[in-house]
């Protein structure tokens, strides 16, 4: 069995991570060699789920070219200024969050992997009027010595198995050098979806993060009068308001559920089909497809956000099976086995 490292940045609790040590192939397989978050709750997280391979700390402050040498790197660089969710504003590139993912192309830039898997907001397609996308690609293609072949695409994780209609942008490269062709995955539940009555079927067994979240009893009454699948726009003193579509909403137990967002108050935390009450952690955590052992470590919000920030495990392992779909090319695997890579472990 041959081994491909792994470099994760702004790996929060793990997600994409686990996502790609999911990833089943008969002869390859992956593994982490070193993972980066600034936020304390996550690396805890982290930590006692996936590996003691979690820095802790602010990307900005850590010397690239101390990292090992790594066959990939992965990671959904901060993503909330290019998203169409924050109050309206999309400054993007223009702040210094926009431009952490310069932290991810110098990384690449460093280590020279064969591959790079990066996620990001629907939102970014269109940010700064299609020019952060163009201005981010150019960045990857032009990294220095080899350049990269990048290509993106929108993908609804809902397509893959997902309980759950999130949209994101994945971002793949491959080395120019190698002369190699990535095509995304094709779909495998585009017409038959996950829906959430399957995902969170038994989920009350469940040890962990199983914590019934408060509600006021003007809320229960509120959501009350929501059907499923409904949401604000059922109440006839919200009707008129011109909220986002998150507010107040109750899941529909044939359908998938809505993206499972980070934070946010207003009705944002996303409400049951059956009972008038908001989702647990561990019920948010099933629609974003992470196993029942999976703890998570924090505070009931800061596990909210930990949830909401990640990459759906079970979406993204397609991808990551795809990548090793290429190396397992008799030309592939003699191209890398060659000594002057040092790709494999």
């Amino acid at each position: 069995m041959k081994t491909l490292k792994i470099i994760s940045l702004f790996a929060g609790c793990g997600g994409m991570d686990l996502g790609f040590l999911m990833a089943k192939h008969p002869k390859l397989n992956y593994r982490i060699v070193w993972a980066n978050d600034f936020n304390k709750n996550a690396c805890e997280t982290y930590r006692h789920n996936i590996g003691n391979e979690i820095h802790e700390g602010d990307i900005w402050k850590i010397n690239l070219k101390d990292l090992p040498d790594a066959d990939i790197i992965i990671g959904g660089f901060p993503c909330q200024d290019f998203s169409i969710l924050r109050g309206g504003t999309r400054t993007g590139t223009k702040t210094k969050r926009g431009l952490l993912y310069t932290r991810f192309v110098e990384a690449v830039s460093k280590k020279l992997p064969i591959f790079f898997v990066a996620e990001n907001v629907k939102g970014l397609l269109t940010a700064n009027n299609g020019w952060a996308i163009s201005k981010i690609k150019e960045d990857f293609e032009k990294v220095d010595h080899v350049g990269y072949n990048v290509q993106y695409k929108l993908i609804n994780f809902a397509d893959f198995g997902v309980p759950q209609r999130r949209e994101r942008v994945i971002i793949v490269g491959i080395r120019n050098d190698l002369d190699m062709h990535f095509e995304f995955p094709e779909p495998t539940h585009k017409h038959a979806h996950v829906p959430v009555k399957h995902a969170l079927a038994g989920v009350e067994k469940a040890k962990f993060n199983n914590e019934l979240m408060g509600i006021r009893p003007s809320t229960k009454a509120m959501l009350e009068r929501i059907p499923v699948g409904g949401n604000y726009k059922n109440l006839p003193e919200y009707s008129k308001k011109n909220w986002m579509s998150l507010i107040y909403k109750r899941l529909h137990p044939d359908k998938p559920s809505p993206t499972i967002v980070a934070c946010g108050g207003g009705g944002t935390w996303g409400y049951h089909y059956k009972e008038p009450r908001p989702l647990t952690n561990r019920e948010r955590a099933r629609i974003q497809t992470f196993p029942d052992d999976f703890e998570f470590f924090g505070s009931a919000t800061e596990i909210r956000r930990q949830i909401g920030n990640a990459v759906p495990p079970l979406g993204i392992k397609p991808v990551a099976e795809q990548l090793l779909k290429i190396i397992e090319k008799p030309a592939g695997l003699n191209r890398f086995l060659k000594p002057k890579t040092k790709v494999f472990a």
